[in-house]
């Protein structure tokens, strides 16, 4: 368990929980061994990330590869589908994947579409005045939070914070249109661990610039990271410390967001 949390970029702890559960079930599926399509809830799995790969690397924009079939990949699959003179009702059969791969074998193996629309959105500085930061907190950082919360809002007047689960951090940051987010939690180890959203076919390259910084959910639409630090007895004596770290590294971030 622990080898396949470690590829899987998890918390390596050997504890099945909820995140790691869902993990297990999404790789298990292959790209062709089931019908693809939009619904609700969002079907996910590795196989809506090979398929997401494959048509960023097209020129096709699924944008992150996340493994959740939404509206975005929906729409790249239906373009594709209408390219090579398909039924362009943006679901995958298994004679659409046979197409795809056909195709893909005749192209290259960069980042792809997405990767490059990342790299343009994040091309200019954004204003401190006009940053939407959002910090997250999860079970036993409300001082923490609450510290980086104060001196962020001198900083960035549109910064707010969230609580609850990890989905629920994602929903809000999407919904407020941040350009960044920021989760805290506790770790039980005795290090510090930033962690952003990376896969072998897609990497955040505003997620990791920033996490270099400061040392996420894939869910986000902005740059993200997750910061894992312990103990909590240490953590707690440098709540304010570790505040001005954060808001310090958001400040150059923002100010050079493709520079680590």
């Amino acid at each position: 368990m622990i080898a396949f949390q470690d590829a899987f970029g998890l918390r390596t702890d050997g504890i099945v929980d909820d995140i790691v559960w869902s993990t297990l079930i999404e790789a298990s599926w292959n790209l062709g061994s089931r019908v693809l399509f939009l619904r609700t809830p969002n079907l996910r799995g590795d196989d809506v990330a090979e398929m997401q790969t494959v048509l960023n690397r097209l020129g096709f924009d699924c944008g992150r590869v996340d493994g959740i079939f939404g509206p975005v990949t929906k729409a790249a699959l239906v373009d594709f589908q209408r390219n090579i003179g398909a039924d362009a009702n943006g679901i995958c059969t298994p004679d659409t994947v046979d197409v795809l791969l056909r195709v893909s074998s005749q192209s290259g193996s960069g980042p792809g579409a997405a990767a490059v629309r990342e790299r343009e959105e994040l091309g200019e500085s954004t204003p401190e005045k006009t940053a939407r930061v959002v910090i997250g907190g999860f079970d036993g950082t409300t001082d923490l939070v609450r510290a980086l919360q104060h001196r962020a809002s001198a900083v960035f007047p549109l910064s707010t914070t969230v609580e609850g689960d990890v989905i629920t951090h994602a929903e809000a940051a999407n919904r407020y249109g941040a350009d960044v987010y920021v989760g805290l939690e506790h770790s039980s180890e005795d290090s510090c661990t930033v962690y952003f959203y990376e896969v072998p076919a897609f990497v955040s390259i505003g997620g990791k610039a920033l996490a270099d910084r400061i040392v996420a959910t894939r869910e986000t639409r902005m740059p993200a990271v997750l910061c894992s630090m312990g103990p909590d007895t240490v953590v707690r004596l440098k709540n304010a410390a570790i505040a001005n770290a954060v808001v310090t590294s958001l400040r150059d971030w923002l100010a050079a967001p493709l520079e680590d």
